[in-house]
């Protein structure tokens, strides 16, 4: 096809791969100044019977609205045109400079545990804004992850615009896949039977990194015969902490597995050590160095200091043999350890003892209106796919608190009644937590109408939550507060909750 144009602006220039869905070119695009490169998709359906075409057009027009939305993220490639010629299908994306990750990972190859750890956030950064659009990937390997120029990580290739490639539609309508969309080796048991999860896309990151830190590509390992588990640990220098966190990942059954991107980022983080990630300020390949073993490194004007750099001060013998000062020390710690108690109980155990000084939040778009404590965080969502407007997070109350409270606000398109939602409701909580249980629903009020509460406990995959969540309809709408917690510090904030719950006003 070289030479030839498409959809009469799209001068193909060279091709660049083949696979069982498709061929990828570089294209030039002729009606833009300077005529920027870009690249071409080309999908032809299994079957042209005019049941599969209009299902594949249907299917087409549903994928590329996706990725017009995925391609606003800096890290995703922009859509810039989709059309169909000819009985086949074309998307055109922005062309991404750069190398993909099979680059970086030579077989036999060991790589840093420091390098590992940072390329799995980076690439679990994007990924993360994919799954929070209820979006899987279906196809993460090194070959559809690029590194940019500047060093980002850039996903490329989702796998669900594929499916028109593969599909077979009858005459009464029923469509059947002739394959599984994905790559051996970095496809779960669950995706190959075609029943794909968030946790699918978690389990192929998690092999990328396995394969970093051990040099063998994922097809090559042997798996328990009893567990289904991969065997891996043998063949990588790696610590314990991040050798469970992929464990995890890469788990036989998806249930077992971190339900989503965003809370293995949360366990990764959680074991980073300080210091041990170096921006190359040459804007190429992120340059990676460990913390020296004792005393103050700096990296990058960040300051690390190790347990080794405390030095205690030299004291006295006779000073430590004297029985006054023995009695007087005795006497000082022990109204030291009184003190730090009070302080610990009322800053950790109590935090509802703490006055909290309540702002308004008013979004005049959606027309709501809240009250919220002030030292919680707000996060602006305007998530137009899940509804999701607002979410208030708790402060930390210690280093050891992994999971913050939050509250967040939904505002979703809906026509029914509250029977309806709660049913949908219920449905959606089944299918993201692990284990839920839901208490029969009962009236209550939010925003002066009658509304339905539910309250449900569940594991999201990393933690054990209680949720309390409140819905009312008004015209077309559906208005949702949804409260969660850890199961031990949900009553903690309940009342916080409960007032910001009771503030709600709707226009």
């Amino acid at each position: 096809m070289q030479s030839q144009k498409l959809g009469g602006r799209y001068q193909i220039l060279k091709y660049l791969g083949e696979g069982t869905f498709g061929v990828t070119f570089v294209a030039e695009d002729m009606q833009r100044p300077k005529n920027p490169q870009c690249v071409v998709k080309q999908f032809k359906p299994k079957a042209i019977d005019p049941y599969t075409l209009g299902e594949a057009q249907r299917l087409f027009q549903q994928e590329a609205e996706t990725l017009e939305m995925l391609g606003k993220h800096d890290q995703i490639p922009s859509l810039l045109a989709h059309f169909d010629e000819n009985q086949e299908f074309y998307l055109v994306q922005e062309f991404i400079e750069g190398h993909d990750l099979s680059a970086e990972l030579p077989k036999g190859k060991q790589l840093s545990e420091a390098y590992v750890t940072e390329t799995l956030e980076h690439i679990l950064e994007v990924l993360a804004f994919v799954h929070q659009h209820k979006i899987i990937h279906r196809d993460i390997k090194p070959s559809n992850i690029r590194r940019r120029k500047d060093g980002k990580i850039v996903l490329i290739d989702f796998g669900a615009v594929k499916q028109i490639t593969t599909q077979v539609v009858n005459a009464e309508g029923q469509t059947n896949f002739s394959v599984a969309i994905g790559t051996p080796g970095y496809m779960p048991s669950e995706q190959r039977s075609s029943n794909p999860q968030f946790s699918s896309d978690v389990y192929a990151v998690g092999m990328i990194g396995i394969q970093a830190l051990t040099g063998i590509p994922p097809e090559s390992f042997q798996k328990d015969p009893e567990t289904g588990e991969i065997v891996w640990r043998n063949h990588a220098q790696v610590s314990q902490e991040l050798a469970d966190i992929l464990d995890k990942m890469v788990c036989y059954d998806f249930r077992q597995r971190y339900h989503s991107a965003a809370l293995v980022l949360e366990a990764l983080e959680a074991i980073a050590p300080l210091g041990t990630k170096v921006q190359n300020q040459t804007g190429a390949l992120p340059v990676l160095e460990a913390s020296p073993p004792s005393g103050i490194g700096i990296h990058n004007q960040v300051t690390v200091i190790t347990q080794s750099s405390i030095v205690n001060p030299t004291i006295p013998t006779e000073e430590l043999r004297s029985p006054r000062k023995f009695i007087i020390g005795s006497a000082i710690a022990g109204v030291l350890a009184i003190s730090i108690g009070i302080w610990y109980y009322i800053a950790f155990l109590k935090p509802t003892l703490a006055p909290e000084n309540f702002v308004t939040y008013e979004n005049s778009s959606v027309g709501i209106k809240m009250k919220y404590p002030q030292s919680w965080q707000r996060r602006d969502l305007d998530n137009f796919i899940t509804g999701e407007v607002v979410a208030f997070v708790s402060s930390k109350q210690s280093d050891a608190d992994k999971f913050q409270e939050k509250l967040t606000i939904s505002v979703e398109n809906f026509s029914g009644t509250l029977e309806d939602f709660s049913d949908t409701s219920t449905k959606d909580i089944n299918n993201h937590l692990v284990k839920p249980q839901i208490k029969k629903p009962r009236e209550a009020t939010l925003g002066n109408k009658l509304a339905y509460e539910l309250i449900y406990t569940g594991n999201d995959g990393g933690n054990d939550l209680k949720s309390m969540q409140i819905f009312t309809l008004k015209g077309e709408k559906a208005y949702v507060i949804t409260y969660t917690a850890t199961r031990d510090s949900y009553n903690d904030f309940i009342q916080t909750a409960e007032t910001m719950i009771k503030s709600f006003e709707m226009e």
